[in-house]
């Protein structure tokens, strides 16, 4: 699986009827920037509202799974999730105008076929890639269900069902690499039991249901009057009741198709949960509400191991020799006094660098912020992050006194302790993807001691002068 995010390379479109509301709906898949994640826009509606592919944003399990926000609603997402979650995309941007994605042929492989051949393009930052490091467990006892998310080196599941039919019987599905999603799992298709059907029809659903998208399961004693008012429902010839106990429409892709594709809806739901993570999953009678609670809890715990991640404080000796002295850094930085906020520099390597900022009562701006209550202005800790970055960036040309530094974004910017006369900012840089065409984007953070002073995303470009 590649390491950096993906998108694809160019907008595609297919058109299909919704299995509940019978109409025909058109889908457009766009390319999205990085961290845009996936997200829904519903084109008919005024205003093309965006509703974010997030658990958070779940309004209804009923008969598959449906997100809404401010009163709009997509349902049935969960083929199309696990078919973008087993390409591996990560920004993508799905206009759909009507309020349902399209049954297609009951599975996940038209959208995985359809997303795949436009091909799939490597954006400039890596994938965050969660580790599951304790056990997660969620039961429902009202189904039965039970399902576990269990320390791995990569995402894995496996899936048992237990429908208590004769025709059906005890099945299991296993997926060993997520890779292998759409070669062994994005046919399987949708299947529901004969007797389900007048029901759901009665309740104004599967309206756009067909007997070539769903393996439909007998097993019950059936009338021959009763096989040929199904087949009015959909509008066709004569329907049998093949040995193995399924209608005559369709045959097997797999021997344990229904488990297979109860694993499908459980990799789409599970997409929800807004990260990539590594997990082993075992899930035992899934549906779309317990896989949906169950997306919930891996979201919560995610947040909360994000939350308390140990911050690496770097370590300061002041008796060790700088790598580069402040004479060094005035001639590779642009900034010159009373403008340059590092002192030296005491780690570099290609993906970092910290620097030292000593903070003394004669800097300048203590005059005017604030009289009697010197504290060091919020923005000059981020220039000052800036400034260490830039010594990152021009790390990687030659005669870095030919360029200039220049601030592109700052971004996710907070402040949590004061600076004061007297302290020591220790400020490390961290790059979040590679350096490209001078451009650096880097994780900030600002220490005293063992706080945290400020912290802060930066993008900063090199230039060189003679371009000015």
């Amino acid at each position: 699986m590649p390491t950096n995010q993906l998108t694809i390379k160019h907008e595609i479109s297919l058109e299909g009827i919704g299995l509940h509301t019978g109409k025909t709906v058109k889908i457009t898949f766009l390319p999205a920037p990085v961290d845009f994640g996936v997200k829904f826009s519903r084109t008919d509606v005024e205003n093309s509202p965006v509703i974010e592919a997030d658990v958070d944003n779940v309004v209804d399990v009923s008969r598959g799974t449906t997100i809404g926000k401010n009163g709009t609603t997509i349902s049935t997402i969960e083929h199309l999730m696990a078919a973008i979650t087993g390409a591996g995309i990560d920004n993508l941007k799905v206009e759909v105008n009507g309020p349902e994605i399209p049954i297609l042929d009951g599975s996940s492989k038209i959208f995985s076929e359809t997303l795949i051949s436009v091909g799939l393009k490597s954006q400039e930052k890596e994938k965050l890639i969660i580790e599951i490091d304790s056990p997660i467990e969620f039961y429902d006892p009202e189904k039965d269900a039970r399902l576990i998310a269990l320390p791995s080196d990569r995402y894995k599941l496996t899936v048992m069902i237990d429908y208590q039919s004769n025709t059906l019987g005890n099945q299991y599905a296993h997926l060993n690499n997520i890779e292998h999603f759409q070669e062994e799992f994005a046919s399987s298709r949708t299947f529901c039991f004969l007797h389900e059907i007048e029901a759901l029809f009665k309740n104004n659903l599967i309206r756009g249901g067909s007997l070539d998208n769903a393996i439909v399961i007998v097993d019950k004693k059936v009338s021959e009057e009763e096989l040929d008012r199904i087949s009015g429902l959909f509008n066709q010839k004569k329907i049998e009741i093949k040995e193995e106990g399924i209608l005559s429409n369709v045959d097997l892709i797999h021997p344990n198709e229904p488990a297979r594709h109860k694993l499908l809806d459980v990799v789409g739901d599970l997409s929800l949960v807004g990260y990539n993570f590594k997990a082993e999953i075992i899930a035992s009678k899934p549906g779309h509400k317990a896989n949906i609670d169950f997306a919930k809890k891996i979201k919560n715990h995610i947040k909360e191991k994000l939350k308390n991640k140990k911050v690496t404080i770097p370590k300061y000796d002041p008796n060790k020799k700088p790598i580069y002295d402040i004479s060094y850094i005035e001639k590779s930085l642009p900034h010159k006094y009373p403008f340059l906020l590092v002192d030296k520099i005491i780690d570099i390597s290609e993906k970092h660098v910290v620097g030292i900022k000593n903070v003394t009562f004669n800097e300048e701006f203590f005059q005017g912020h604030f009289p009697n209550n010197p504290v060091m202005p919020g923005v000059l800790q981020l220039e000052a992050l800036a400034q260490t970055g830039g010594i990152l960036v021009l790390n990687t040309v030659e005669n870095p006194q030919d360029y200039d530094t220049y601030f592109l974004m700052i971004d996710k910017a907070k402040f949590k302790t004061k600076v004061v006369p007297g302290d020591t900012l220790i400020l490390k840089l961290e790059l979040l993807s590679p350096i490209r065409r001078g451009i650096c984007e880097m994780k900030g953070t600002a220490f005293v001691g063992n706080k945290i002073a400020s912290e802060a995303n930066l993008v900063a470009q090199i230039v060189r002068k003679e371009k000015l």
